[in-house]
C-alpha cells in the first residue's frame, strides 16, 4: 500500500506517519514511499489503540512541560490566581496565563474530556492547577453565581458612558416544553409559516427573528423544546432580555417546562407565561395555574407576582395582549435595555454552521455598536474573517445592523462556537493569526464521556458523526451522553459539520464504525463508497429517529441472555431403551410439573447420582419426547409416571434423579 493511501486512511499525513510509527515499534524509514500491505493492515488495525498510547506520551510531556512552567513563574513569586465556581476552560487557560491546549490536555489527563468553551466547577480548576504548580484562591464575589455568557459582554461594554447609551429593541427568548406551540405563537405573531421548514414540526435550531408592534421592534428568539437542546436553551436565556414561557392548557407543566423556568431564574431576567391552545376541549388554564404555583409561581390575579396569558397561537387569541405584556415588562426594564450604537460591534454567536456555498456562517445577535460590512472579526483576540456580506432573518442583505438585531454574517474563516462572543476590532494589528491551531484542535477535542467500567469491558459501537451546524452537533451529543449502559456504551470516533466525505468512509471501514449524518446532503459518490466498503451510512433528519437507530443498534450488541426455569425433578425407576447418543427412560414425577413444549424453549435434564453421602452431577442431555400412558403430552404433574427420551451422552441408572428445567434464549433489551 502507498504511505498517502495509509495517511488519508488513518486521517494524518504521509509525513506525520513517518514521524509517528518508528516510535511506535514500526520500522518505516523517512524515505518510504510503500508499506507492506500486511503491515498496514496491523497499523489500520490497532491505530485506535496506537493512537491512544501517542495521546498519553505527548499528554505526559506537555504535562512536565507546562508544570515546569508553572513551577518557574511560582519561583520568581507569582500572584495567586481566583478561581470562580463555575469557569469555562478558556477563561482558566487566560487565568493560569497557559495555552488553552496545554489545559485540555490536563483536563483529559485527569480523566475529563471538555472543550474550550464547556464549563468546569471549582473543584476541578482547582485540581488541575494544583497539578501544574499554580497557587489558587476562591473568588467569593462569583461564589454561588453562574457564569453567563452575558456577563462578559457587560465587561466589554462597560467603558460606555451613560450618555452614549440609546434604547435598541428587547431580546426575547421564547422557552417550553415540546410541542407547546413556541414557534406557532412566533408563526402567530409574525404571520409567517417557520413551522413548515422544520423536520417533523419541531425546532431543532435556535432561530432568531424580529416583529413590529405598535410602532416598537421586538427580537425574538425560539429555542427548541425537546430535551436533547438544554444547551441551545440556557445559551438562549443567557443573551435575552425578557422570557416567554410557553404552556399547553391541555398538557401542563412537563420536565422541560421545570427546566426552563430553572434556566430563567438563574439568567435573572424578567418573564411572563403565555399559557397556549386555550382554544382545545381538555384545556384547563386554572389547572396550569395551580401548577405554577405549586413551583412558587404566584399567577397575579391569586395575588401573586407571575404574568400568566391565555392565548391561541393557532386561532390567534390572546396574542395582542400577550404583546402588551411584554412591551409593559421591556418599559419596566428599559434602564437596561440599551446599548451605545456608536462603538466597535459585539455579539453573540447563536448558530453556526458551514454551508456548502457560503462557507462558515454564523447567525449573531449583536448586543453593543453597529456591525458594517468589511469589519474585522475577532473571538478572544483571535482574526475569524471579515464581514463579507450580512443577511437579515428575511434574508435580505443589509449594510450595517445596530444592537437588538440579528444577524446571519458572511466572510468567517472558521464557524466560531455557539456562545462565542465576536467583537470587531479597529485593525489587525491587534489580532493573533491562530485560526488554523483553533480549527485543528476543535476538530481533535471529541466532546463525549467515556465510561469503562473495571470490572468488564463493555461493548462499544462506534459512531463518525456530521451535522450541520454546531447546535445540532451539540444536541446529538448530549443526547448520546444519556445512552450509557451497564454492557453497552456509544463511541465517537470522529464527529464533524458538512457532508460526509469519502475519507469519513475510508476511516469508518478502517476502524469499524457507522456513519450518522444529521440534517446533511448524502452524495451520490459517497453512498457508492460506502456500499462497496459494507460501512453503514444513514441520515436524518429529526433527533428522535437518529435516537431510535442509535438505540437499535446498540441491542443488536448485546449478548443473547439465556434464562433458566427450573420445573421439577424426576426419579427414575426403569430403563426402556438405550441407544446412539440417547435413551428413552421411565420414572415417577417427585417435585414440580415436568412441561415440555420446544416452541418456547428448549427443556434440559441435570442428572444427579448418589455417590457416597451427596448427589454429584454427571452430566446435562436434552428432553426429545415426554409421555404419558405411552401418549406424548405437553406436561406431567407431580405424582404421575412418565417416559422421557432425552439425547447426550450420559448414561442414566435407575435410582438417577433427572432435575428438568427450561432454557430460554432471550435477546436484551435497553432499559
Amino acid at each position: 500500500m502507498n504511505i498517502t493511501e495509509l495517511a488519508r486512511k488513518l486521517g494524518r499525513t504521509a509525513q506525520e506517519l513517518k514521524d509517528i510509527l518508528p516510535g511506535l515499534g514500526f520500522d518505516i524509514g523517512q524515505r518510504a514511499i510503500k508499506v507492506d500491505d500486511r503491515l498496514a493492515s496491523k497499523i489500520i488495525e490497532s491505530w485506535p489503540m496506537l493512537k491512544k498510547k501517542m495521546e498519553a506520551r505527548q499528554a505526559s510531556a506537555l504535562h512536565d512541560e507546562v508544570k515546569e512552567k508553572g513551577e518557574i513563574i511560582g519561583s520568581v513569586g507569582k500572584t495567586k490566581i481566583k478561581l470562580s465556581a463555575v469557569i469555562t476552560v478558556r477563561e482558566f487557560a487566560a487565568r493560569l496565563g497557559l495555552p488553552v491546549t496545554a489545559v485540555i490536555k490536563e483536563l483529559m489527563k485527569n480523566g475529563i474530556l471538555a472543550s474550550l468553551n464547556e464549563r468546569i466547577d471549582y473543584e476541578t480548576a482547582a485540581i488541575v492547577s494544583e497539578d501544574l504548580g499554580f497557587d489558587f484562591e476562591k473568588d467569593e464575589e462569583t461564589e454561588g453565581q453562574d457564569n453567563f455568557v452575558g456577563d462578559k459582554i457587560k465587561e466589554l461594554m462597560g467603558k460606555d458612558k451613560e450618555e452614549t447609551l440609546m434604547t435598541r429593541p428587547p431580546v426575547v427568548v421564547v422557552m417550553g416544553h415540546v410541542d407547546h406551540g413556541k414557534t406557532k405563537l412566533l408563526d402567530s405573531i409574525r404571520q409567517t409559516h417557520v413551522m413548515e421548514t422544520e423536520a417533523g414540526g419541531i425546532t431543532q435550531h435556535i432561530g432568531a427573528y424580529q416583529a413590529k408592534y405598535k410602532d416598537k421592534i421586538l427580537t425574538f428568539i425560539d429555542t427548541p423544546g425537546h430535551e436533547a437542546f438544554t444547551a441551545m436553551r440556557s445559551r438562549g436565556a443567557k443573551i435575552a432580555d425578557i422570557a416567554i414561557l410557553v404552556v399547553a392548557a391541555d398538557d401542563g407543566v412537563q420536565p422541560q417546562t421545570k427546566e426552563a423556568i430553572k434556566i430563567i431564574e438563574a439568567a435573572k431576567i424578567p418573564f411572563l407565561v403565555a399559557i397556549n391552545k386555550i382554544d382545545k376541549e381538555e384545556a384547563n388554564v386554572e389547572k396550569i395555574k395551580q401548577e405554577l404555583a405549586s413551583l412558587n409561581l404566584i399567577p397575579e390575579d391569586w395575588g401573586g407576582k407571575t404574568i400568566c396569558v391565555p392565548i391561541s397561537a393557532k386561532a390567534g387569541t390572546g396574542i395582542d395582549g400577550l404583546l402588551d405584556m411584554i412591551l409593559l415588562l421591556a418599559d419596566m426594564e428599559k434602564e437596561k435595555i440599551v446599548a451605545n450604537p456608536n462603538r466597535c460591534a459585539v455579539g453573540t454567536v447563536i448558530e453556526s454552521h458551514v454551508d456548502k456555498g457560503e462557507g462558515a456562517v454564523a447567525t449573531i445577535l449583536v448586543q453593543a455598536g453597529t456591525l458594517n460590512k468589511n469589519d474585522i472579526l475577532s473571538v478572544d483576540n483571535v482574526f475569524y474573517g471579515r464581514v463579507r456580506a450580512m443577511k437579515n432573518f428575511r434574508g435580505d442583505s443589509v449594510e450595517k445592523v445596530e444592537p437588538g438585531t440579528p444577524v446571519k454574517i458572511i466572510g468567517l474563516k472558521v464557524a466560531p462556537e455557539v456562545g462565542d462572543i465576536l467583537e470587531v476590532k479597529s485593525e489587525l494589528k491587534g489580532c493573533e493569526r491562530k485560526i488554523k491551531q483553533i480549527y485543528s484542535q476543535r476538530d481533535e477535542t471529541v466532546v463525549k464521556k467515556t465510561i469503562e467500567s473495571s470490572e468488564h469491558k463493555r461493548k462499544k459501537l462506534n459512531i463518525i458523526l456530521k451535522t450541520d451546524v454546531l447546535g445540532s452537533l451539540e444536541a446529538v451529543l448530549a443526547v448520546f451522553e444519556k445512552l450509557d449502559y451497564p454492557d453497552v456504551g456509544i463511541d465517537i470516533v470522529s464527529r464533524g459539520l458538512g457532508n460526509v466525505t469519502e475519507a469519513d468512509i475510508l476511516r469508518a471501514e478502517a476502524i469499524p464504525a457507522s456513519v450518522f449524518g444529521f440534517n446533511i446532503l448524502l452524495t451520490p459518490k459517497v453512498e457508492e463508497l460506502a456500499r462497496d466498503k459494507k460501512v453503514k451510512l444513514k441520515n436524518f433528519k429529526i433527533i428522535y429517529d437518529l435516537v431510535d437507530e442509535v438505540k437499535k443498534d446498540l441491542e443488536a450488541l448485546l449478548e443473547i441472555e439465556i434464562i433458566k426455569t427450573e420445573l421439577g425433578k424426576v426419579e427414575v425407576l426403569a430403563i426402556f431403551r438405550t441407544e446412539s447418543g440417547g435413551m428413552i427412560v421411565g420414572g415417577k414425577v417427585r417435585e414440580g410439573t415436568i412441561f415440555f413444549n420446544p416452541k418456547i424453549g428448549q427443556t434440559m435434564i441435570r442428572i444427579m447420582r448418589k455417590q457416597g453421602g451427596e448427589r454429584e452431577e454427571m452430566g446435562v442431555v436434552s428432553m426429545v419426547q415426554l409421555q404419558a400412558g405411552k401418549v406424548d403430552v405437553k406436561e406431567v404433574l407431580q405424582g404421575e409416571d412418565c417416559g422421557i427420551k432425552f439425547k447426550g451422552k450420559t448414561i442414566v441408572k435407575v435410582g438417577d434423579i433427572l432435575e428438568v428445567y427450561k432454557e430460554e434464549k432471550r435477546i436484551k433489551k435497553l432499559e
